[in-house]
Order: structure tokens, then C-alpha cells, then sequence
């Protein structure tokens, strides 16, 4: 059984993990189970812990995994609340994508897609808010605000006020008419389509990616296993940010005040280290293959054996 997409940056998320010798791999964002599958069959010492908040990915994955079935366990919900609760140890291994799965962009009833008839953008279909409540109830101030925060759309203003003026006639019911609108406040003609950023800073409203990017973060740091490889790929420069500032956090050994005329802690709080001081990007052979690859980055850390 075969993914319905390509794992980004694939090559780089094993070769993160090939000093870790035992535990627990976790696939935070588990997906269609690409990069788990990988992950299982070339390390076939480590078991497997698969997250999703997508029922219909964790349905197919459970498929996919058959042949690691004596090793995977799957739990459905978001890696934030879910991480902090799971009894299997000891972690070694966590990997999470943030980008959304091509099968949910491909997929028009999802709603993810500049040409999809509906107008939705839940990653759990459950979940009570949609990119159609955003869209239709949101106030002008609080559309700016995400179209600016979460979108860094620079005509964010003129954005608001277009589809408060729209949806003044009739309401807002699919991504495409969103996407139509947005065309007459931005112009077509860059290299990417007018409607992705406003279309990123609603999907980012709608799931609380940034909100459980931190609350993930948070639970790593309460609860991190010696050895243990956290390996984090990102896909704009707000999820890329957070995780950058908290693997430095976690590299810094003197917490001292910076005012401080000298160093009275000890400097011995750092908890490990990057494994690249640059995050690691698709090569020209993957951006061939997968042009989604192309704002992918991945940072990894590995926290301390010893200390």
C-alpha cells in the first residue's frame, strides 16, 4: 500500500535519527504515514507512536503500518495534548511536519485548495471552527489581525475590508470565491498564488497551529528523554521562528540575567544541541520530484546523554 504523497525531505529526517539505538519513534504529525514507514523499516530496533488529529489519515495509516503492526501504536488527537499523556518509554525519537498533507490539499472538500467549492480548512473534521466561520464572522479588526500576524500579508487592510464588503451582499461559501476575491486586492503574477498567505494565516486560525507548535514545545521541555533526537520540520517563517528560539533556549547554558556583570548560575544549563546550525533544506533532486519541498526546514536536536 502505497502513500498517497511524498515525505519531504525524507533522507534528511533518517539520517537525524541514526544514533538513536532504542525506544520510541514518535511521528507527531503522523499523517499518511510516509515518514513513519521509512522510519520503521530502516530502524527496526526502534517501536512507533503515530499522532493525528485527521481520522482519515489515521485510518489509512493503520493500513499502511500493517507490516510494523507489532510495533506501531496509533492515537488520534493533537500532538500538544496527546504527547504529554502517552505512557510508552523512553521517547528517543520525535519527528513533526507542520505542513499540511498533499492529500489534504488535493483533496477539494477539504476545503484547503484556492479551487475547492467548499470552505472549511479543519485538519480534525470535528473541530468546531471553519475557515467558513473565520470567513463570515470574524470582525474586520480581528481579519486584519490574522491576515497581518499569521498571514504577514502586506496589504492586510484592504484584504479585511474586501471580504467584509463581500460578504455584506452574501455570505462567503467557497474557498474559490475567497480566492477570486482576494485577486482583486492583490495582483496575480509572482511566483506564488495571490490567496497563499491569507489562506495560510486562516488555516493557522482555524487548526491553532502556532498554539500547539509551543504547546508541543513545552511538553518536549517538561519531558525530554536522554539521548533523545527531536527532529522538526517547518514550512514558513513563524513556525520556523518558534522552533528556532526554543532549540537555542534549550542550547543555552547560562540563563543569567544579560545585564549581569558576570555569570552566577553555574553555566551548566544547557539541555543539548542542534545538530546543524543551519536548518537543512531540500536538495535541487527532491525540489525536481516534490516542488512542495521547496520551503521546507528542518532543524533537529539531540538532548544530552549526560550531563
Amino acid at each position: 500500500m502505497q502513500t498517497p504523497h511524498i515525505p519531504v525531505l525524507l533522507e534528511e529526517v533518517l539520517e537525524s535519527f541514526n544514533a538513536v539505538n532504542e525506544g520510541y519513534f514518535v511521528d507527531c504529525t503522523l499523517g499518511y504515514a510516509g515518514h513513519s514507514f521509512e522510519v520503521l523499516a530502516k530502524y527496526k530496533h526502534l517501536k512507533h507512536v503515530g499522532i493525528d488529529r485527521d481520522n482519515e489519515a489515521l485510518v489509512f495509516s493503520k493500513k499502511r503500518l500493517d507490516p510494523f503492526s507489532q510495533r506501531s501504536t496509533l492515537y488520534k488527537g493533537t500532538f500538544a495534548t496527546v504527547l504529554p499523556t502517552l505512557k510508552e518509554t523512553p521517547l528517543t525519537a520525535l519527528l513533526a511536519d507542520f505542513g499540511v498533507s498533499s492529500l489534504q490539499l488535493d483533496k477539494k472538500s477539504r476545503g484547503f485548495s484556492f479551487t475547492s467549492e467548499t470552505l472549511d480548512m479543519r485538519m480534525d473534521a470535528n473541530a468546531a471552527l471553519s475557515a467558513y466561520d473565520v470567513v463570515n464572522r470574524y470582525s474586520q479588526d480581528k481579519l486584519e489581525y490574522i491576515f497581518d500576524t499569521y498571514g504577514e500579508v502586506r496589504s492586510y487592510k484592504k484584504l479585511a475590508s474586501a471580504i467584509i464588503e463581500a460578504r455584506a451582499k452574501a455570505p462567503i461559501t467557497s474557498a474559490k470565491e475567497l480566492s477570486e476575491i482576494t485577486k482583486t486586492v492583490i495582483p496575480s503574477g509572482g511566483k506564488i498564488h495571490p490567496a497563499t498567505l491569507m489562506f495560510q494565516a486562516i488555516r493557522i486560525e482555524v487548526n491553532n497551529e502556532l498554539g500547539e507548535i509551543e504547546g508541543l514545545l513545552d511538553a518536549i521541555e517538561a519531558k525530554h528523554y536522554k539521548g533523545e533526537v527531536v527532529s522538526l520540520i517547518t514550512f514558513h517563517s513563524l513556525e520556523d521562528r518558534l522552533v528556532k528560539n526554543r532549540f537555542k533556549k534549550w542550547a543555552n547554558a547560562c540563563i543569567c540575567d544579560p545585564q549581569a556583570m558576570r555569570c552566577t548560575c553555574g553555566k551548566n544549563h544547557d539541555l543539548g544541541k542542534a545538530l546543524s546550525r543551519k536548518p537543512i533544506t531540500a536538495s535541487k533532486e527532491e525540489l525536481k520530484i516534490n516542488p512542495r519541498s521547496r520551503s521546507a526546514k528542518l532543524r533537529s536536536f539531540r538532548f544530552y546523554n549526560e550531563k
